[in-house]
């Protein structure tokens, strides 16, 4: 199965640059978001230099989804690291990130911070990544609502990233993974905070539910929906879809029934005003019968 995928990514409506990246592959099943860490050209080169290594690493095949995964992300965090080293105007930078690999019927996702992946199915959302931030866990918990996570003044801040210092692939607080089933009829959302900080799941779910077989224009209006919200981030959206992924009927059933039911009253308006004529006449003709019999 290859999926059909797009992506669109913009600075947001209060930032000067923009520190996201994204990278995908739907041939390989590969696809990732990046989220830079650092402020202007640190955390675009963070940005950057994860999907130049996850993209080379990716390319050993002699490993599980996992252990590629582990590594790939691994070696980004650790030339990020380097990197920072060398150059004093980079000291900090670093990125969140979140990879998925979709191969065999299944999604194998690694994921370090706060950007998200999100499973579309049958109609519903799911998120299938934690945020690693005080915020999101608090989220995750139920100790905050939805909306109450969006505004929340620390909701930026996170507890895992990827460059800020050496790691080894198996430490347990470095890169999360996760696996599930993806169907044919599914879809996936790989996202930066910049989206999610201005949209609910709802709302997603309701312009994914809107795919007419262009990943990229959902993806497009995912990205013009966060500005018409606020647009205060860096915004990345990346759509990808099964190839019997057909949108969710509850998106497309408002639209029906508005028209629906904009045409029945247009038909009542009309049949109305023809009724309307035919009485006029018949009142017309009755008068003038009783004129001319006098």
């Amino acid at each position: 199965m290859i999926p059909l995928a797009g992506a669109a990514t913009d600075t947001g409506l209060m930032r000067e640059n923009n520190e996201d990246r994204f990278w995908m592959d739907a041939e390989r099943g590969l696809f990732l978001v990046v989220d830079g860490v650092g402020g202007q050209a640190a955390g675009e080169l963070a940005a950057q230099t994860a999907v130049e290594t996850i993209r080379d690493g990716m390319r050993w095949t002699e490993a599980s989804s996992e252990e590629r995964i582990k590594a790939a992300i691994t070696a980004a965090n650790n030339r990020i690291f380097r990197r920072a080293q060398q150059n004093e105007e980079y000291r900090g930078m670093a990125c969140v990130l979140t990879l998925a690999l979709v191969e065999d019927g299944k999604i194998t996702i690694g994921h370090v911070g706060d950007s998200r992946l999100y499973l579309l199915w049958d109609g519903a959302i799911r998120k299938l990544t934690s945020d690693h931030s005080p915020v999101g866990e608090d989220e995750d918990a139920g100790a905050l609502t939805e909306r109450e996570a969006m505004h929340h003044p620390r909701r930026n801040e996170v507890f895992r990233d990827v460059g800020s210092r050496l790691r080894d692939m198996d430490d347990a607080d470095f890169v999360e993974i996760r696996q599930c089933r993806f169907r044919e009829d599914a879809a996936l959302l790989l996202c930066s905070d910049g989206l999610t900080d201005h949209l609910t799941a709802a709302q997603i779910r309701t312009i994914t539910g809107r795919y007419d077989g262009d990943p990229g224009r959902v993806a497009a209006e995912l990205v013009e929906a966060a500005n018409e919200a606020g647009g205060r981030d860096n915004i990345t959206a990346l759509f990808v879809a099964g190839p019997k992924f057909r949108g969710s009927d509850g998106a497309t059933r408002p639209r029906f029934a508005a028209t629906t039911a904009t045409r029945t009253r247009t038909r009542l308006k009309r049949l109305g005003g023809r009724l309307a004529f035919l009485t006029y006449g018949v009142l017309i003709g009755m008068l003038l019968w009783a004129v001319l019999r006098k």
